[in-house]
């Protein structure tokens, strides 16, 4: 029975991945959850599983060398999803990113080196790279980050890559595009939009609409990483993606049609600084091994906005207090 220390656990993709491998693996996997609980952690993402014998939720922050160090000992896959992770509150507040996705990483793989971990997983981004005009990013192309968030997650998986190349610490690095699904918090886009949507507020869209981002439906991007954990090299980097990408006013307007609301909800705001235009990865090295997504970009953009409309006792309560007050400063300028 593997041992695994998911770090975020309480968040949107972390809180995926531990229902994920309750799923396939049932009484056979041990999960610890370790979760600061910031504004983001959530502990109703676990609600069915949290009587599990199997499971274990420690409420702490990767930054604290001895929390960490406690809970590495007898553990066997470190899966660390843990970070400050909306670009515009990097913008406002860089240093928050810098401490947790970094010094937090350092002492998550600290932990790792001193217990002999089996496999270390760092969960990065394919912001990393920056944004691409033409083509798609390779897994050994240069890293050019833009805003304060990418450039901590570019750090945390340098810092990872080092620690394999020094200690020969077993560590696989993936690089995901955007994730999309059930219990993602309300500041990213499509659960922004959706819930707006529903409450027929505006839907602020930065600029003019037209970056462009690749959509994963997150399950895709848990068992990815589950198979690479099982099939992956240790020092090597995976990019993952859905293949599908989009521009944020095709996501808008999808939302519109599905949810059947008006296009006067659009909102065009001022746009965020350093913006990336087009983020695009190439995934065949993953895919070589075997692995590519199972589910349809229109089935689980379709689940998906049922969802927030059959849990709206989910995200209701988080529409208020701090995220409204950040959704105010923040979105209400139009251009």
């Amino acid at each position: 029975m593997k041992h695994y220390l998911v770090t975020g656990g309480a968040g949107f993709i972390g809180s995926n991945f531990i229902q994920y491998l309750f799923e396939k693996y049932g009484d056979d996997v041990r999960v610890t959850n370790l979760d600061k609980l910031t504004y983001a952690g959530n502990l109703e993402n676990l609600k069915e599983i949290e009587a599990k014998s199997n499971y274990k939720f420690v409420a702490g922050d990767i930054c604290d060398a001895a929390v960490v160090d406690a809970l590495t000992a007898d553990v066997d896959i470190i899966v660390n999803f843990a970070a400050e992770s909306h670009v515009d509150r990097s913008i406002g507040k860089p240093d928050d990113f810098i401490k947790t996705d970094i010094y937090g990483a350092f002492v998550l793989l600290e932990a790792a080196r001193n217990n002999k971990i089996e496999k270390f997983i760092q969960i990065s981004t394919d912001e990393v790279y920056g944004s691409i005009d033409k083509g798609s990013f390779k897994e050994t192309d240069v890293l050019e980050p833009s805003s304060p968030y990418s450039a901590s997650k570019a750090g945390a998986d340098r810092l990872a890559f080092s620690y394999f190349k020094t200690y020969d610490l077993p560590v696989i690095i993936s690089r995901c595009s955007n994730n999309y699904g059930p219990y993602q918090y309300p500041e990213k886009l499509i659960p922004l939009f959706v819930t707006n949507a529903l409450d027929d507020l505006e839907l602020p869209i930065y600029g003019d609409g037209k970056n462009v981002r690749d959509w994963i439906y997150v399950l895709d991007h848990c068992d990815a990483i589950d198979f690479l954990i099982e099939r992956g090299a240790d020092g090597q980097v995976y990019n993952i993606g859905g293949g599908n990408e989009c521009m944020n006013i095709e996501i808008t307007d999808l939302i519109l049609e599905t949810l059947k609301k008006p296009s006067v909800l659009k909102a065009f705001v001022k746009d965020r600084p350093g913006h990336d235009r087009r983020y695009s990865v190439e995934t065949k090295k993953i895919q070589t091994l075997g692995w590519s997504p199972k589910y349809s970009f229109e089935d689980a953009m379709k689940f998906t906005i049922e969802w927030y409309q059959d849990n709206r006792w989910w995200w209701q309560k988080l529409k208020t207090g701090e995220y409204l007050q950040f959704y105010k400063q923040n979105y209400q300028k139009a251009l």
